[in-house]
């Protein structure tokens, strides 16, 4: 059993640590913090590898087996060290001093997505490593990957289709969900069981070049492009049943019977929520690009708009034609395809599942979890596609910053963790992983 104190001490200045290594994604750079973390975990009694797609870009795979070699699970504990930019002018402090400050926060980038989950894993795996502990049974894997910000081409996707055999695992915990929201009475931590795919295609339109002095002497192709993206903007999301969003209303204590009541409900008790929930039921628009005439004075005579589309998991093109022909108006207009990926998922009712329930039962007593999607991609994604019968979920608690004073700062100015929270985090992490390679 790990000390709670002992805990706290290390993940907080590892933490600290991961922040002042410059990780911004591009270019990455993720080199010298793999090796101290390579350093770390080998001291603890890790076989630790770098595997690196290309030079100064690696990944690291560290595995701790059991002794006897019996077999058992596979455990991952997964987590990127890359992270977005950061300008310095927006911040309070510098973005990579990784700074305690008086209200019990660390500060800096990284410290939500995703530098402190690792810190929490890497604290607790070497902890319990270096105090002896080792797996009964199985084998306990921490895998820390590079460019996960940009699409993870040298990182997880990479790994999961050139060294597939190095980072294979029964079970992963990855980032995605955890941080707790209150409901009416309810304090709930979701777990990311999902996500969703994302189909991002482009609406193109044609008409007559001319010269824009005489606006009616052409035909305008961006101007037939105005009710497509009005009835974009307009269109909301059909509810569709599926899995995550059915475990994410239970929760909250809502019937299933008519999904558009149940999204009704929500928005009336905590419009907040029903921003999360809304995206969770079915296929999302939403317009992010155009392009025109390349001068000012040319009616274009084709202007295309590009549409970043997500889709539940295991939903393809042909469903999101279907939805685009109920929200679209008649028109003549092209639909092209560029950027296909379908969503996966993992089941919901397992043993790790009521191993996290276990945990939030004991750390937080009255408080549930439920399951949910993300509406977003992470690493997760690759690891279900390459091992269809793992387990790969996203769980990271905390509890002293809810849900919605979290999700402005990932990816944003002043981001912060509580230490309170990174604790919890890494509590949870030992005791998984101890209940689960026992």
């Amino acid at each position: 059993m790990v000390e709670p104190g002992e805990l706290e001490g290390r993940a907080t200045q590892l933490l600290q640590r991961l922040i002042q290594f410059d990780t911004v994604n591009p270019p990455g750079s993720e080199e010298e913090c793999q090796h101290y973390l390579r350093g770390l975990l080998e001291g603890a009694g890790f076989e630790v590898e770098l595997l690196a797609a290309v030079a100064g870009r690696p990944n690291l795979v560290a595995r701790l087996p059991a002794p006897s070699g019996a077999d058992g699970p596979t455990l991952a504990l997964l987590g990127h060290v890359d992270t977005v930019l950061a300008n310095p002018a927006e911040w309070e402090v510098s973005p990579w001093s990784g700074e305690l400050r008086d209200d019990g926060c660390i500060w800096g980038r990284g410290a939500l997505d995703m530098k402190s989950q690792v810190a929490a894993e890497v604290a607790a795996a070497c902890t319990l490593a270096e105090a002896g502990w080792r797996p009964e049974t199985g084998e306990l894997k921490l895998v820390i990957t590079a460019d996960e910000e940009t699409g993870a081409h040298y990182g997880a996707q990479w790994l999961c289709s050139q060294h597939a055999d190095k980072v294979r695992a029964d079970m992963i915990v990855n980032e995605g969900a955890g941080v707790s929201f209150q409901y009416g009475e309810r304090r709930i931590y979701p777990v990311c069981v999902a996500e969703k795919g994302v189909f991002r295609f482009s609406l193109t339109a044609h008409g007559r070049a001319g010269h824009a002095s005489l606006p009616r002497i052409g035909d305008n192709a961006l101007t037939k492009l105005a009710p497509l993206l009005s009835a974009l903007g307009d269109a909301r999301v059909v509810p569709e049943h599926s899995p995550e969003p059915a475990a994410f209303l239970t929760a909250l204590g809502i019937p299933l019977d008519d999904l558009d009541a149940a999204l009704s409900e929500v928005e009336a008790s905590d419009p907040r929520i029903a921003v999360m929930l809304e995206p969770l039921l079915g296929v999302t628009f939403a317009p992010t690009m155009a392009a025109a005439s390349s001068k000012i004075n040319v009616i274009p005579s084709e202007a295309t708009v590009r549409v970043d589309c997500r889709v539940p998991p295991g939903r393809g093109e042909e469903h999101v034609r279907a939805r685009l022909a109920e929200a679209l108006p008649p028109g003549d207009y092209g639909i092209e395809f560029d950027e296909t990926v379908t969503g996966n998922r993992s089941p919901i009712d397992t043993p790790l599942m009521e191993t996290i329930r276990s945990f939030v039962s004991r750390e937080d007593p009255g408080a549930t979890i439920t399951a949910t999607a993300l509406a977003g991609f992470s690493d997760s994604y690759w690891f279900r596609a390459a091992f269809p019968d793992c387990i790969a979920y996203g769980f990271f608690p905390q509890r002293k910053m809810d849900l919605f004073e979290a999700m402005p700062l990932v990816h944003g100015a002043n981001e912060r963790i509580p230490v309170e929270d990174l604790t919890l985090a890494a509590r949870f992490y030992s005791q998984l992983v101890e209940k689960t390679l026992r």
